[in-house]
């Protein structure tokens, strides 16, 4: 079966996983990441590429998944000083801002490429496990192109209008995240004050309606008070600002950027965003 050549950009700790399924997906696959020694697993049976440039050239398809609005510009700033990019597809996975994702789709069309933006909900675990939920803006014959890929990497793919669309989904969902991440924090250490021990407080709110996905996936990490990165605390901060700048402006988003900036500020953001509860800790 003859599948169109495609290309990953990006093996941070989503891409990582993410790239790994398409390529025991089977698809033929060439991956390239700044830091060389990212892409040696993918020796096996993949191309590897030591300049993004060349694997650009090289695909039909190209996946990009990098840390933020910089990294982005940084890329396709070089990818546009290609003559010839007719034709090629760009699935941007990263969550950018949506001014950076509207005029990067822009400047491909202006070079007769496509684009869609299709960043995920979920972090390391369900990006292995492939059951990540993928939210796309863009057009629709575009999608259908991408679709046998996105199964490989999620369990839902919502097709949510016109290139941007699907920036604006992810910085919602991530901005109720930070919502949820704070209070559990606030939650345990509220109980923790009143003699409630920390495991017991847990189960509560996992065996209640206040539960959810999130809640348990950060229970681990509270109860041994590992807090090693599955999505960075300076991750979270980033993507609260984007929603402001989109217009999330209410009583708690001054709330949530304030306290995720100044966990930020007391050397907290390369933890995990559960990792918020030391700072809250610090501060009661």
């Amino acid at each position: 079966m003859h599948h169109k050549k495609i290309g990953w950009i990006g093996l941070g700790n989503m891409g990582f996983p993410m790239a790994k399924n398409l390529e025991n997906a089977g698809f033929p696959l060439s991956v390239f990441n700044r830091t060389p020694s990212k892409s040696e697993p993918f020796t096996d049976r993949s191309e590897v590429y030591i300049s993004a440039l060349e694997l650009v050239k090289n695909c039909d398809i190209i996946f990009t998944m990098v840390s933020n609005d910089a990294a982005i510009i940084d890329l396709y700033a070089d990818i546009f000083q290609l003559e010839d990019i007719e034709g090629k597809l760009f699935v941007d996975m990263s969550t950018i801002s949506k001014e950076l994702t509207l005029r990067t789709a822009r400047q491909l069309k202006e070079k007769q490429a496509r684009f869609i933006d299709a960043p995920v909900a979920g972090s390391t675990v369900p990006a292995k496990e492939g059951t990540l939920i993928i939210m796309a803006g863009g057009d629709e014959k575009d999608l259908q192109e991408v679709l046998p890929y996105f199964q490989k990497l999620g369990k839902a793919v919502k097709h949510l209008g016109p290139t941007g669309q699907g920036i604006s989904a992810k910085l919602a969902i991530n901005y109720f995240l930070s919502i949820t991440y704070q209070g559990l924090a606030e939650t345990v250490l509220f109980g923790e004050q009143s003699g409630i021990k920390r495991e017991d407080m847990l189960e509560i709110i996992n065996e209640s309606a206040s539960g959810s996905g999130a809640t348990k996936v950060k229970t681990p990490l509270l109860l041994q008070q590992d807090y090693s990165a599955a999505f960075a605390l300076d991750l979270m901060l980033k993507d609260i600002n984007l929603a402001k700048n989109e217009g999330a402006n209410s009583p708690l988003s001054k709330v949530l950027i304030e306290t995720y900036q100044q966990a930020h500020d007391a050397g907290f953001g390369k933890q995990d965003v559960i990792g918020i509860i030391n700072y809250l800790k610090q501060i009661q």
